[in-house]
């Protein structure tokens, strides 16, 4: 496995404590006022990290990996969201990596991820386990555990097809999923306030 780190975080300077006691003059009450930077309550600046989205990459076809990560990184970038990428042999380990990933706590915790991996077809039934066993434990994750998930596992039966499809000019499945994991990010942001 090959941990890889997105972009450092920006530093964010603290808001001046002025501009919560003019706010409170003004309405009277404690105001409240928050970004993806700097929250602020009652007298006390605090200063709130960028969601963090953990990409986990099945590096069996190594290519096409790279195809899609360069379109989750282009949509996770353009979130402004820190990012973290690491590798795994398969498909069929994505959901396990999640699973170990979603423990972590703190200023590293995760606040999404985003599977992306290849499986062509062969000759033989394994392609129908790859690709129905990653999907179930993918989405086992995310209702059991309310995890934000974006599902970039590409299932193909040729080459061409995955680069079709892989490709940031072409369907841009990659950068599709990031933005699934995005989009449920924020909803779920919006049910937990």
């Amino acid at each position: 496995m090959v941990a890889r780190r997105g972009k450092p975080a920006a530093k964010t300077a603290p808001v001046k404590q002025a501009a919560v006691k003019k706010a409170k003059k003004k309405s009277g009450k404690t105001a409240t006022f928050s970004s993806l930077e700097t929250e602020m309550a009652g007298d006390l600046a605090i200063e709130i990290r960028k969601p963090r989205v953990l990409i986990v990459e099945a590096r069996f076809y190594e290519d096409i990996a790279d195809a899609l990560f360069e379109g989750a990184k282009a949509i996770i970038e353009a979130s402004d969201f820190e990012y973290d990428r690491i590798d795994v042999p398969g498909a069929l380990e994505l959901p396990a990596a999640i699973r170990f990933a979603m423990n972590r706590k703190g200023d590293k915790a995760y606040d999404g991820f985003v599977a992306l991996g290849c499986v062509i077809r062969g000759e033989t039934a394994h392609f129908d386990v790859v690709v129905n066993e990653s999907a179930r434990g993918l989405q086992q994750l995310a209702i059991e555990h309310q995890l934000c998930i974006g599902n970039g596992i590409i299932t193909v039966e040729n080459e061409e097809q995955a680069w079709d499809r892989a490709r940031k000019d072409r369907q841009d499945k990659g950068g599709q999923a990031a933005l699934a994991a995005v989009a449920m990010i924020g909803l779920k942001q919006l049910f937990s306030a």
